[in-house]
This record gives C-alpha cells, sequence and structure tokens, in this order.
C-alpha cells in the first residue's frame, strides 16, 4: 500500500538526468532534490489583496513555486507585499524593461524569469545580474517557439529544436559571461513533438536545471493531454526538475494536474491517489458521479495514501489489495470495503460517501501519527 511507501520495482525505475543544484528562495531545484511544481498567477499583480487570494488557493493546492507578472512598475511596487504574505518562492516575470527585474529583486523575488537577450545593451544586462546576485535571487531563462529572436527565425526558417536550443546556449553564455550560475532553463513551445526534441537535445548539452512546460497548451482537458503527453515523455526519460502545466485553467488546476503527471511517474506522492474504474452496466453504484464527490472532499488531504472505487467485483477486489482503502459495488445497496487490501465490512449507498471521506481522514491521522513517532 502507498502508506507503506514501497519501492518501486525494477520496471519501473526513473533514472533521472543528473543537473547541478539551484535555489529558489528556500526551494532547492534539481539535483536530487523533488521535481518542483509550479503555476503563475492571472490576476493583476497590482491587485495585492486578488493576488494573494489566489496564491492561498494554489499553496492549498500544493504549489512549490509561484510566478507573478511585473509587466509595469505598480507590479514591482505591489512585489514586495506579496512576497511578505506568500509562503512559496515568488518568481518575477520579466519580459523587456530591465528596471523591472531591479525592482523585482529588490522587492525580494526568489527568482526573475527573463530572457537576458531581450532586456536591452549589455550593460543593462549587468545591472539585472547584479541586482540578482545582490539579492540572492535565481534566475530563469524563458526561451519560447512563439517568441524567437529574429536572427535565429532567419537562420532556421522557422521554429525547431535546434533555434530554440541556440537561443538557450545564447543565453546561458551571456549569464555564464557575468559569471552568474543561479539559473534554470525552459525551452517551451506549443507543439509537443518540437518541445520534447528541443528539451531532450538540451538536456545533453548543459548541466543545469530544466523548467518542464509546453506553453499554450489549452483549456483544462486537451491542455492536461498535451502536457501529459509532452512532459511525460522527458519525465519519464529522467528529463526535468520543476515543472508548469500550462491550462487555460484556474492556476490552482494546473498546480493538481502537475501532481498527478508526477504521481502517475512515481515521481512525487501527495494527497489521495484514486483508482477507479470508468464505469459500466455491472457497476453497483454510481460510480462517476461518486469519485467526482470523493475528489472534490478529499482535496485537504496532504498525506500520501492510495483510494481504489470499483463498480463491480470483477477487478474490484485485485485493485483493493493494492490500495490502503477501497471499496466495491455489492448487490442490494451494500458493499464492500477493504481495508489494507483485506475486506472489513459493508456500507449502503446513502452513506458511502461521507464513509470513505471518514476513512480516508482517519488513515491519513494515523500515518501523520506514524511519521511523527519516528520522528
Amino acid at each position: 500500500m502507498t502508506s507503506e511507501n514501497p519501492s518501486l520495482r525494477p520496471w519501473r525505475d526513473i533514472d533521472r538526468r543528473k543537473s547541478r543544484q539551484i535555489m529558489v528562495g528556500d526551494v532547492p531545484v534539481g539535483g536530487d532534490a523533488p521535481i518542483t511544481v509550479q503555476t503563475m498567477t492571472n490576476t493583476l499583480t497590482s491587485d495585492v489583496k486578488a493576488t494573494i487570494d489566489q496564491i492561498r488557493r494554489c499553496e492549498e493546492a500544493g504549489v512549490d513555486i509561484i510566478r507573478v507578472s511585473c509587466p509595469d512598475v505598480e507590479s514591482t511596487a505591489a512585489l514586495k507585499e506579496i512576497v511578505r504574505a506568500s509562503n512559496v518562492p515568488i518568481v518575477a516575470d520579466i519580459h523587456f524593461h530591465y528596471k523591472r527585474g531591479i525592482e523585482a529583486a529588490e522587492a525580494g523575488a526568489a527568482c526573475l524569469r527573463i530572457n537576458p537577450g531581450n532586456i536591452g545593451s549589455a550593460a543593462r544586462v549587468r545591472e539585472v545580474i547584479d541586482a540578482a546576485k545582490s539579492n540572492g535571487c535565481a534566475i530563469r531563462i524563458g526561451v519560447n517557439a512563439g517568441s524567437l529572436e529574429k536572427d535565429l527565425l532567419e537562420k532556421y526558417g522557422e521554429p525547431c529544436p535546434e533555434a530554440l536550443v541556440e537561443s538557450a546556449l545564447d543565453h546561458i553564455k551571456i549569464l555564464q559571461d557575468h559569471d552568474f550560475h543561479e539559473f534554470k532553463v525552459a525551452v517551451k513551445a506549443s507543439d509537443v513533438f518540437l518541445a520534447v526534441a528541443a528539451y531532450s537535445q538540451l538536456a545533453d548539452a548543459v548541466d543545469c536545471p530544466l523548467h518542464l512546460g509546453i506553453t499554450e497548451a489549452g483549456g483544462l482537458i486537451g491542455g492536461t493531454v498535451k502536457s501529459s503527453i509532452g512532459m511525460g515523455n522527458l519525465l519519464w526519460a529522467g528529463i526535468g526538475d520543476t515543472i508548469r502545466v500550462s491550462l487555460s485553467a484556474e492556476p490552482e488546476e494546473e498546480v493538481r494536474v502537475g501532481y498527478e503527471m508526477l504521481k502517475a511517474l512515481g515521481l512525487r506522492t501527495r494527497g489521495v491517489r484514486v483508482v477507479s474504474c470508468p464505469s459500466c452496466a455491472r457497476q453497483g453504484f454510481d460510480v462517476i458521479r461518486t469519485v467526482q464527490k470523493l475528489e472534490e472532499r478529499l482535496q485537504h488531504i496532504r498525506t500520501p495514501l492510495s483510494l481504489s472505487v470499483l463498480g463491480c467485483v470483477v477487478n474490484g477486489p485485485g485493485e483493493a489489495r493494492e490500495t490502503d482503502i477501497g471499496i466495491t459495488g455489492g448487490g442490494k445497496g451494500k458493499h464492500m470495503v477493504y481495508l489494507s487490501g483485506v475486506t472489513d465490512h459493508h456500507v449502503a449507498d446513502e452513506d458511502m460517501v461521507d464513509h470513505i471521506v471518514k476513512l480516508v481522514e482517519a488513515k491519513a491521522a494515523e500515518i501523520e501519527a506514524g511519521i511523527s513517532e519516528a520522528a
């Protein structure tokens, strides 16, 4: 069962790429640190209350690092209060104006997201790097297929893996020439094949941490599929130290999808891992609606544990043996509950969701108590 934290089977091992480690605030990125989950606020950064409220929802979902846009002086002016209120490191998103980068570093941002080549002369780049150094601020180089440099587009004719990697290497050289090494890199594209190829090439060329993302992936369903295919391929190959699932959805949904992706690959554990059937005519209860209710009501659980919800006894007992808590559909409105893989008792239709929620909460408390005693 998940709570016993068993070793992964050999055929599930993922050999992660060896990258050097940097710090984003107090969060390690790269090396042997856990792969971090990021998202980005979509409120006006100058609206401090709305931005902090959104950060709180993302924190509850488990976000490790969060990015905010800083396109104007009003945004960087608000950043100090936002940084002070946030429980996770803040990345300031800087696109063109070098002064915003300096202001964000001085306001306490843990990281600046920039393209060094886009923020002006060598002297201005030096000022931003000096501000990052002086304030213990990391830098994330963000290369995007949609905003490649004109000379690279002329050279290659179109966005391609080689163009993305060359852009990244050019920007890395700028930082290294200024003796700055606390950086991570992203080479994002909305095309899955392009992004995967670019990240794979870059992973072989550098040792810095890589920030994964399929940019402009789409809505909650379509974007989740695209991101899972692209980022899943890379993560499975051991590539990636921090991720953002870019969805046209609320930021907390990006966080939840990111965790589900990492949980599916055995790279992170957080909250309840639900194993459930697609339902069929054999189901003894409404599996779809039951799972929807359980997922909603169990979002507050952070302790890693597993729950199987199967509509009938065909695959139910087998799945229940592998999970902490399980339920299978039975006849006459009574369903079998499994605890630690063993049949334990029955529960009626009308009590099922409340009963399972209580069992999960009790199991989570038991696991946490055991962890505390061991510590």
